[in-house]
């Protein structure tokens, strides 16, 4: 597939997406940042593609889209435009109607997502002795996991461990807005002696 056929792929998946600098959670730059602040004030999910993480879609996406900035919002296929945009629409009370005449849409591309059963297996597929749990549904979900093979590693690396397992759907947009939480076998069993809880084999 090429990069173009990817975006065109993503778009057609994904009825409200924004192409930012980072993520959500955390953006990366401040005209990114605004705009999920807007988008996420109004409750209604999106997908997103950080294109830090993909170059080849950030340098091909202004070919297509004629813009030349990023972020870039686009709701059923089409552009609506960059940070300054969304929030005139945003103060000027469009924003919110064109993003949920695109929700019901979202429903149906719904059935592309991953299931916790979906991600469960693709998490134990790479990391052999992981035990994961997954709390959450949609774009929100939050992974834990433990393994021995995280020990020694640094939190970093142990989340870049488990996110590698899930490269794909993250890509693909199937998957986004995940939180993951690593812990080797002595660091799960503390914490749940620190909460009171007993530990499950």
């Amino acid at each position: 597939m090429t990069t173009e056929e990817k975006i065109h792929a993503q778009l057609a998946a994904q009825p409200i997406i924004i192409y930012m600098k980072g993520v959500p959670t955390n953006p990366q730059c401040g005209f990114s940042a605004k705009a999920v602040g807007l988008l996420d004030a109004t409750h209604i999910p999106y997908a997103y593609v950080n294109v830090l993480e993909a170059p080849f879609i950030r340098e091909k996406l202004p070919k297509i889209s004629h813009w030349p900035t990023y972020p870039q919002l686009f709701v059923n296929a089409e552009l609506v435009g960059g940070c300054d945009i969304i929030e005139e629409m945003a103060n000027n009370g469009s924003l919110l109607p064109l993003l949920k005449s695109a929700a019901p849409k979202k429903a149906e591309a719904a059935n592309d997502a991953l299931s916790t059963a979906e991600v469960v297996q693709l998490v134990q597929q790479g990391i052999d002795d992981a035990n994961v749990m997954v709390e959450g549904e949609g774009c929100d979900l939050t992974i834990t996991v433990v393994s021995a093979q995280f020990i020694d590693l640094t939190m970093v690396k142990k989340q870049q461990l488990v996110l590698a397992t899930l490269k794909e759907p993250l890509a693909s947009g199937k998957l986004h807005a995940v939180s993951v939480k690593a812990f080797t076998p002595d660091e799960w069993a503390d914490k749940q002696k620190a909460s009171g809880l007993l530990q499950i084999q």
